[in-house]
Order: C-alpha cells, then sequence, then structure tokens
C-alpha cells in the first residue's frame, strides 16, 4: 500500500511540473494529457525495473552507457560529412545516439546474468544475500516443521515466500473444506512464527511468470533467477527440481538423518500394533513414526516385545526395519504361560494346600 502512494505522489508531482513547465504553451488540456502519459510510462517502467535482477539492471546500464559511447564516436564522423539541410545531421546524431543506447540495453540486459557480481568486491551485496536465500514451497509451510527447523538455528538468512505460494495459501484458508481450511491456516501461522525468529528474514516478492501455470515449476524458475535453494518436503518437486538444476532442501531427509541408526543383529523393545502384510508378520511403529516389520510376532499384537533387528531399509520416503521375534523365545512365552495356568502340578505333594488334598480325599 505505502508503494502506491509513493507512485500517487509521483504522478502528481508530475503533473504540476507539467502545469508550471506549460511545454506547450497555454493549452492545459495538451500539457496535462501529455504529463499523464509521461507518467503513466514512467510507472510503468518503474514496475517492470522491479521485477528485474540485479545483474540485469547492471547489465542493461553497462550496455547502454557503451551504445551512448558509440554513439558519440559515431556523431563525430557524422559531423565531418556534407548535408544539405543542418537539420538533417542533427536528426541523424538524435536517431543514432537512441539507436545505439537501445541497442546497447537490450544487449547488456540480455547478457547482464553473465555478470560475476563477486568482481567487484564487497560494493554489491547481492551475491551474499542470494547465497543464503531460500524458496520456501507450499507443502513445507503447511507442514510447519520448518519453523522448528529455524528456531534451532539450522536455518538462517533470508527466507523467500513468493506471492503465488502466498495466494495459494490463502485459497486452502479460504476452502470450504474445514480440513483443508485448517491446513491454510496452519500455514499462515507458520509464517508468522518464522518472521518473529531472530536471524531469520521472510521476504515476499511478487515476482510471477503467467506463462507459467504449475506452482512447482514458478518456483523452479524463481529459484533459478535468484540463485536460490527450494525448501520442501515434496518428492515429486524435489525431482524435478534436481533435473532444472536447482538445490533443493528436503526437510524429510533431513528428519530421515536424525533418526537413531539401528544397526542388523542389535535387539530393540518394540509394541506390536497390527497385522502384517505377510504371513505371521507383526507391526509396530517407533516414536519418530518408523514402521517396523517383525517375524512370527503375528499372534504378539497388543504387546511389547524384543525383536533382532535383521535388516534396515532407506529410501527417500521414510526408513523401514525389517525385525525377527525368535521362536525360541515364542515357545518359552508359550510354556511359561501354561505354567502360570498351572501352579500346582509340578509342585512336591507336601507343598500342595490342605484345600487341594481334601478335594481329592472326598473324591476317592
Amino acid at each position: 500500500m505505502d508503494l502506491w502512494i509513493i507512485r500517487a505522489l509521483l504522478f502528481a508531482a508530475i503533473l504540476v511540473s507539467g502545469y508550471y513547465v506549460r511545454p506547450f504553451g497555454s493549452d492545459l488540456i495538451l500539457t496535462f494529457s501529455f504529463s499523464a502519459i509521461l507518467g503513466f510510462v514512467i510507472l510503468l517502467a518503474e514496475m517492470r525495473i522491479r521485477k528485474l535482477s540485479l545483474k540485469t539492471l547492471l547489465g542493461a546500464a553497462f550496455g547502454s552507457i557503451l551504445g551512448i559511447i558509440g554513439a558519440s564516436l559515431i556523431s563525430i564522423v557524422i559531423g565531418r560529412m556534407s548535408f544539405v539541410h543542418p537539420q538533417t545531421e542533427t536528426f541523424v546524431q538524435l536517431l543514432v545516439l537512441i539507436l545505439m543506447t537501445y541497442v546497447g540495453l537490450v544487449s547488456g540486459a540480455n547478457k547482464g546474468e553473465y555478470l560475476d557480481l563477486s568482481s567487484f568486491g564487497g560494493f554489491f551485496s547481492e551475491g551474499a544475500s542470494r547465497k543464503l536465500a531460500k524458496v520456501l514451497d507450499t507443502s513445507v509451510i503447511i507442514d510447519g516443521r520448518v519453523a522448528d527447523i529455524c528456531k534451532t538455528g539450522f536455518l538462517e538468512g533470508t527466507l523467500v515466500v513468493p506471492h503465488f505460494v502466498l495466494r495459494e495459501l490463502q485459497q486452502i484458508a479460504d476452502s470450504a473444506d474445514s480440513a483443508k481450511r485448517n491446513r491454510g491456516r496452519r500455514g499462515l501461522d507458520v509464517l508468522e512464527k518464522i518472521k518473529s525468529v531472530p536471524g531469520v528474514t521472510v521476504q515476499i516478492v511478487e515476482k510471477d511468470y503467467p506463462e507459467v501455470k504449475e506452482v512447482d515449476l514458478k518456483l523452479i524458475e524463481l529459484a533459478k533467477e535468484l540463485n536460490a535453494k527450494i525448501v520442501t518436503n515434496d518428492f515429486n518437486l524435489n525431482k524435478v527440481s534436481q533435473l532444472r538444476g536447482v538445490e533443493v532442501l528436503n526437510i524429510n531427509e533431513l528428519a530421515n538423518a536424525l533418526k537413531p541408526v539401528v544397526l542388523p543383529g542389535e535387539t530393540m523393545k518394540v509394541f506390536i500394533l497390527k497385522e502384517g502384510k505377510e504371513y505371521n508378520q507383526g507391526v509396530a511403529y517407533l516414536d519418530d513414526g518408523t514402521m517396523v516389520v517383525v517375524d512370527n510376532a503375528r499372534r504378539m499384537i497388543g504387546k511389547t516385545i524384543a525383536t533382532q533387528v535383521t535388516s534396515v531399509l532407506q529410501t527417500t520416503a521414510g526408513k523401514m526395519i525389517f525385525g525377527r521375534f525368535p521362536e525360541e523365545a515364542e515357545a518359552g512365552a508359550s510354556q511359561q504361560r501354561q505354567e502360570n495356568r498351572r501352579p500346582y502340578d509340578k509342585a512336591p505333594m507336601a507343598s500342595r494346600p490342605a484345600a487341594v488334598e481334601d478335594d481329592k480325599t472326598k473324591a476317592r
């Protein structure tokens, strides 16, 4: 809103300047029309320039300067030529100046991405700031774990939130579905938490790509333009970004890396929650959500057992642990249950209770 106020003040200043300068004399209608057109052109140029990167602007500036220098040299040659009318010489020199400046401006803007800003020393700080820039995906904002990572200090610098991602969050928050609405509001709350974290700057970027329809592809284009990394937990976006040459910070991969390491042969205690897909399998889950598949544990559903790890399967989607409940342990447990049911069968005759002896005497 403040930016539009500044633009309105600039437009008003151009109209006032046109009124006092009066480039067309006393014709106020023509003066205000020209001033209004000039103001709109300046505002459109300003909005267009704001979307350009610093490299593009520097390239355009250097190119236009080289074009002006080239036009000046050509004007010297033109000045030594003889023309029938002096106005023709002035017109040709002006035409060459405009043409060379425009060609240098366009060429420099197109080649500006090849500039190495680090060669200018510390004068331009964009290299350092963009090196730390990370673009947040919609899914990772809704997930919420990124706020906790920022609080720990492992994620710092500038976190870029594109305007189209913010618009998608708002659409989810306004959804008629209560589940989607809660997810969208959760994402907006997560952004507020991130803003309050010291050492982290949340930057809302209005850059958009109308020719690109999918949000994931827009994120990739923005990350390439900013030379930034994408923070996500979307498996598909992770793969597409790597194919397009964009670095990705995957929250799921970070969570998997922080899980405790379990080696084959170790013994761990798990609670068998349900039956597995294969015969005589039981399934348990660790506190971090890791699935543990235990052979010979179907009868132990609802109980905590000690299982021996046989193998560990690590994938990008998560980690799975395979274990085995020893058959001898199951046999020992069954035998123990039988012994608990018949505590007096193996006891000596003298140690049996008197009530049991009286019952047998009456039976005889």
